[in-house]
C-alpha cells in the first residue's frame, strides 16, 4: 500500500485530499518518510537526465470513471475517416459482363497480313491467323454484350469493313465501319 501511495504522489495522481493524508502519513512514519525521500530523489535524477536529452512534456491524468469528451468525438472522428477512406479507395466489385466467343472470318486470299479492330478492342489491331492455303483469315475474340463498331486491316494500312455484316456508318476518317450487335435483347 504505502508503495502504490508514494508512486502516486510522485506521479501527482493524487487530489488534494489525498495529498494531505499522504504528509501526514509520511510524518508519523519515519520508515515511510525515509523510502518517499529516496524515491523522490530518484525520480528527480531520472527526471533531469530526461531533461537533459528531450524535453519533458507533463500530462496531468485524473482518474476518474466517466469518459472524457475527447475520447467519443475522437472514436467518431477515427470512424467518419474509416468511412471516408473506403467510400473513396475502395470500388464497389462489379459483376463481370458475360462474354461471348465470336469468330470472325473474312476472305482475303491476295494479302500477307488482316487485323482487325474495334471499339471493343479499344481500337488496338489484333492479328487474324491464316487458316490453311484456302485465302481464309480467322479470329476469335471474348466480346462483352452490345453493339460494336469494328474493322479489318489489310497490309497494315488498308481497312474494309466486315463484308458478312451489312449494317455500317462512316468514322470520323472518312471509312466505314460495320456495327456488330452482340446478345442484345429486345
Amino acid at each position: 500500500m504505502k508503495d502504490y501511495l508514494i508512486s502516486s504522489y510522485i506521479d501527482d495522481e493524487l487530489d488534494l485530499d489525498e495529498k494531505i493524508e499522504f504528509v501526514e502519513t509520511v510524518h508519523e512514519n519515519v520508515s515511510l518518510k525515509e523510502e518517499a525521500v529516496d524515491l523522490l530523489q530518484q525520480e528527480k535524477q531520472i527526471r533531469g537526465e530526461v531533461a537533459d536529452r528531450v524535453p519533458a512534456v507533463m500530462f496531468r491524468a485524473k482518474r476518474k470513471f466517466s469518459i472524457p469528451l475527447w475520447r467519443p468525438a475522437g472514436i467518431f472522428a477515427a470512424g467518419l475517416a474509416a468511412a471516408l477512406l473506403v467510400m473513396f479507395f475502395v470500388t464497389p466489385q462489379q459483376e463481370q459482363p458475360i462474354l461471348t466467343t465470336y469468330r470472325f472470318v473474312l476472305y482475303q486470299p491476295d494479302v500477307n497480313q488482316v487485323e482487325i479492330t474495334g471499339s471493343f478492342l479499344d481500337w488496338e489491331a489484333v492479328s487474324m491467323k491464316k487458316s490453311g492455303a484456302s485465302g481464309y483469315w480467322e479470329a476469335i475474340l471474348e466480346l462483352p454484350a452490345g453493339e460494336h463498331r469494328l474493322c479489318y486491316i489489310l497490309e497494315g494500312r488498308r481497312r474494309i469493313p466486315d463484308p458478312t455484316i451489312p449494317i455500317r456508318e462512316t468514322d470520323d476518317f472518312g471509312g466505314e465501319n460495320s456495327i456488330l450487335a452482340v446478345n442484345i435483347k429486345t
